[in-house]
């Protein structure tokens, strides 16, 4: 019994000897409602240690040319044909309607018309594509002016709107093209395309939408928020196909994305499409003298056809200075144009100078003052042949065998018949030459090209 005692005894005092533990603190993340079933168990101070992986101890390979047989892609790199970087970079939303279609159709249908605007375009289309990749505009907008103007730089409606992007007065006006008598710059390349870009960026921040911006350049920008404006307050939708509008706004669009379609594929159309080189067709200088426009063209060594598709802001045939920013000429031709000018030293460049007729003038009294005949003086002057009343300025020759009209308005009067607007009928005097090969001569009346007439656009 007293065995048993003392067994009890020790047992106890062995307990007694034992510290109570404490109790583990709780996670921060039990603060959190909801956050104690996200938290792990703890770990346990006495963990098993890891091994470390085995060691590869097999025969050993090294594989060689796999990166050099993948292909890679430069998103970088810049393309070698103009008409592939317009492909790259079109982003306004297809349309796929009847209308599109029929528009596909007419302009497949006259591949030689097709062919003649793709020709002309290639003067421009380095250009106009570059100002719209610095804007960050959608690169479909480049083949607006197939749709404006057949990129005829001459071309002049009804509405009076002229030059490849078709600006009217008032607008040309309100994005500082300059049209005085001397110069229109709705007709220059640099100075419309720049006009035209900044327009049709207005319009998109304007509607956040191209569809309802190239409406509104087609239709104009009043016309379009009226039309949305209806609209929402008939409760229905105010996208460009809901909108009420003529038919030739209706028409606009499907014509541009039925360009887009065929310049995306050509081939399936039978159009071909050569390529445009990715570098710049032509350059500009700005240091000018006044010149005559055939010197211009001598000087640059090219015909005067081709001086005036890079030049058709000129309205004379003189070239004045300080109404005119820039003369444009091909990449290749700008030295030597430098050259030959430096030859000519201090000479004068002109062979024609304004006149301010005195009180009491006619035409045909001024005329025999400067050896001219009457009908080549209103023809440079761009004034119809009945016409008898004398307008403020003129340009005359500076002496009768120096004027450029003498040899060629005489031999080709017969073939200047439509009428035009008056800086378009000077203009078209010069342009005229014997020397200029007959696929560049051009009436430029209404709707044709620089080549030959153009068939009757799509409605």
């Amino acid at each position: 019994m007293r065995s048993i005692r003392l067994a009890l005894a020790a047992l106890l005092l062995n307990a007694c000897a034992m510290q109570p533990q404490a109790p583990e603190e709780p996670a921060i993340a039990d603060a959190v409602p909801g956050a104690a079933s996200e938290t792990p168990p703890a770990r346990s101070a006495a963990t098993r240690p890891v091994p470390p992986p085995a060691v590869f101890e097999g025969e050993r390979h090294e594989i060689k040319g796999r990166r050099a047989e993948l292909p890679r892609i430069d998103r970088t790199a810049r393309v070698d044909d103009v008409w592939q970087r317009i492909r790259d970079g079109f982003a306004i939303p297809d349309l796929d309607n009847a209308l599109v279609r029929e528009k596909t159709r007419y302009y497949a249908a006259r591949p030689e018309y097709m062919q003649r605007i793709v020709d002309r375009s290639r003067l421009y289309l380095y250009h106009i594509v570059e100002e719209i990749e610095k804007r960050g505009m959608p690169t479909e907008l480049a083949l607006l002016p197939m749709v404006e103007s057949a990129f005829n730089p001459m071309a002049y409606s009804r509405a009076h709107a002229s030059g490849l992007w078709q600006f009217i007065p008032g607008t040309g006006r309100r994005f500082e093209l300059e049209q005085n008598w001397w110069y229109d710059g709705r007709r220059d390349i640099v100075e419309s395309t720049n006009a035209a870009l900044d327009y049709l960026t207005k319009l998109y921040e304007m509607h956040g939408d191209w569809q309802l911006a190239l409406a509104s350049y087609n239709w104009g920008e009043n016309a379009v928020a009226r039309a949305i404006a209806k609209n929402q307050a008939a409760g229905l939708p105010t996208d460009y196909a809901s909108l009420p509008m003529p038919a030739e706004t209706r028409h606009y669009i499907p014509k541009l994305q039925a360009l887009k379609n065929i310049i995306a594929n050509p081939e399936p159309f039978g159009i071909t499409l050569g390529p445009i080189p990715n570098q710049p067709y032509f350059a500009t200088i700005t240091k000018l003298r006044d010149i005559d426009v055939q010197l211009a063209a001598r000087l640059a060594e090219m015909p005067v056809a081709e001086f005036i598709a890079l030049n058709p802001g000129f309205s004379r045939p003189i070239i004045r200075a300080q109404m005119t920013p820039r003369i444009v000429l091909p990449a290749d031709k700008v030295d030597v144009f430098h050259e030959n000018l430096s030859a000519l030293g201090d000479k004068s460049l002109v062979s024609w100078k304004s006149y301010h007729p005195k009180e009491g003038e006619t035409f045909e009294s001024i005329a025999k003052k400067h050896g001219i005949m009457v009908g080549q003086l209103k023809e440079v002057n761009g004034i119809a042949a009945p016409s008898k009343q004398v307008p403020r300025l003129l340009v005359v020759p500076t002496k009768a065998d120096s004027a450029i009209g003498a040899s060629t308005v005489t031999k080709l009067r017969g073939s200047i018949s439509s009428p035009l607007s008056t800086p378009d009928r000077a203009l078209r005097l010069y342009v005229h030459s014997p020397n200029i090969p007959s696929r560049h001569q051009n009436h430029c009346s209404t709707g044709s090209s620089l080549t030959t007439p153009s068939p009757p656009s799509p409605s």
